[in-house]
Parts: C-alpha cells; structure tokens; sequence
C-alpha cells in the first residue's frame, strides 16, 4: 500500500516525495450559482472551490519514478469523473454541481447500491469510534467502480478542519479495515480509497450548525415569495452573515456579510453602504435551499 497526497479539485496529484507528478493541471471547478434577485442587495457569484487535500489509499503493485504520461493522467481525471456530475463552463474549467447530502461536498451518504457499500460504510463509521468520534464522517459515497470517497472533520475544532496527520491517520486505519474485510470476502478486491477535509467552503447543516458557524461569512440561496404572487417561489442569493436564529420559530435573520464581492458594490475601495449594513432578512429554515461558508482565498 502506498499513500499519495494531492489535490483533487485543483487536479494537481502529489506523491509523497520532493518532485511533483507531472499530470495535467486544470483549472479549478467554477460552482455556477444564479443571479442575485433584486430582493438581495449582493452581486451575481461564481465562485471557484478552494483546494482539499485527499490521501489516496490504493493497492498497486509497484511505483513507478517516472510521471504519468498525458494519456495517463487524461485516465486519472475520467476516474475522478466517473461518478461526479459536472458539465464543462464556457471558459473551459470543469463546474460540480453541489447538492446538499450528495455524499461529496455537499456532506451526507450516497451509497452506489452495490452489494458491498453497506459494510465498507459500517467500517468507516468502526474507524470514527475509534478516534472517540473526534473524527467523523462529513460525507461518504461509494461509486461502482470500486472507489470509497470519505470527506471527515475534525470535531474538537471550531471548524472542524483536521489536520494533514489526522487525514493520514484515519486513512491508515480504514484501509487495513478494508484490507481484512477483502481479505474475507466481505468486499471486493482493490477497492481504492480517498479521505480528504469537507474543504473551506463546506456545506452547512440546517439548523444544528448555525451556532458553530454563525460567526462566519456564508453563502445562502434561499426562495422568496411575494404578496401578489404568494404561491410562486422566487429564488435568490448572497454572501450574507447570521445574525441571529429561532429554533422554536424555525427561522433566521441575515443580513450583508462584509467581504470583498459585496463591498464592490458600494464603490471601488468602499466600504459597505449604509444601506446594505441596515438590510435584514428573515427566512424560514426550510426556504434555504443551501448555505456554505464562504472564502475569499
């Protein structure tokens, strides 16, 4: 067993050495969000997600010093690709469609429906216990062709980013976990394995994560209805900041966050506006379509 480090949104693989592999960098994948509706005084955002660093834990026979040629590393992206739904922008980077509880970076469980994912999900749950649940599945998804994806986060952190040894850690111990079951014939053979952070701009969980986040910028698309059409939805966005929330009237209270892409509005090298410091929404828990932190690395 080998363990490679890399970058998997950024597509730039890195193996545990002083020189890099030498595959194909593309550009980083661009999360399409619709235009702000005029009920929202924030810009139209197309944001670029932050890197994640990924420990793969794959079986090989041998390692090779020489880097992948083109065709092979154009085989490494179409396995990343196989089970991720994405489409091509106009600019040529590759844009993920984010839903919440995808089993990637939108957190949850997406099992492939294989006679196998139940118990390589039952190992990875074994393996949090044993880090005292300090290390938790953030998301998990199994795809058909053999590979386990595992996104955890570190639960005695504010954020609960881990760290490079904790990936390593929790990597190690789930692939001899899944050594001996293969070794069993409880999955298959060569089941490849990448645990990484849920990254920078991970999704929030509503409502139970709003206190632990509720200091952060966020990006929230949520749906509106008007008084003259009250049965036709209308949906919007924005970086917006928390500033409060009701658990018993299952609802929150935004307003503008102050980050770069809203102070724009205002004017080059301005702050925010009085009118967008004084601009408040109140939206039902179950209006938000999406919340995620927001990051303007």
């Amino acid at each position: 067993m080998d363990l490679v480090t890399g970058v998997l949104h950024g597509r730039l693989a890195i193996r545990p050495s002083r020189s890099p592999l030498a595959l194909r960098v593309l550009p980083s994948p661009i999360v399409a969000v619709s235009a702000a509706l005029p009920l929202c005084p924030c810009p139209p955002i197309a944001r670029r997600n932050a890197p994640v660093v990924v420990l793969f834990a794959k079986k090989r026979k041998g390692y090779r010093e020489d880097p992948p040629d083109e065709e092979e590393a154009d085989d490494v992206i179409d396995e990343l690709e196989e089970d991720e739904e994405i489409t091509l922008t106009n600019d040529g980077a590759y844009a993920f469609i984010l839903e919440v509880g995808d089993g990637g970076a939108g957190g949850g469980i997406s099992l492939a429906g294989t006679w196998w994912d139940k118990e390589a999900l039952a190992l990875a749950e074994q393996v949090s216990a044993s880090f005292d649940d300090d290390l938790k599945i953030y998301a998990f998804k199994t795809a058909a062709n053999l590979t386990i994806r595992v996104r955890i986060e570190k639960m005695s952190t504010r954020y609960g980013s881990p760290t490079i040894d904790d990936i390593e850690a929790y990597t190690i111990a789930y692939r001899a976990k899944l050594d001996n079951a293969e070794s069993a014939g409880k999955i298959p053979q060569n089941i490849s394995l990448e645990v990484s952070s849920p990254g920078v701009e991970r999704v929030i969980r509503i409502p139970e994560e709003l206190e632990r986040f509720k200091e952060r910028a966020m990006y929230v698309r949520y749906t509106t209805t008007s008084d003259k059409a009250a049965t036709t939805a209308q949906e919007s966005d924005g970086v917006l900041r928390l500033i409060s929330y009701d658990m018993d009237l299952r609802e929150c209270t935004w307003g503008i966050a102050d980050v770069k892409i809203n102070r724009q509005q205002a004017g080059k090298g301005r702050p925010l506006s009085k009118k967008q410091r004084e601009w408040r929404l109140q939206t039902p828990f179950e209006s938000l379509k999406l919340v995620r932190l927001y990051s303007e690395c």
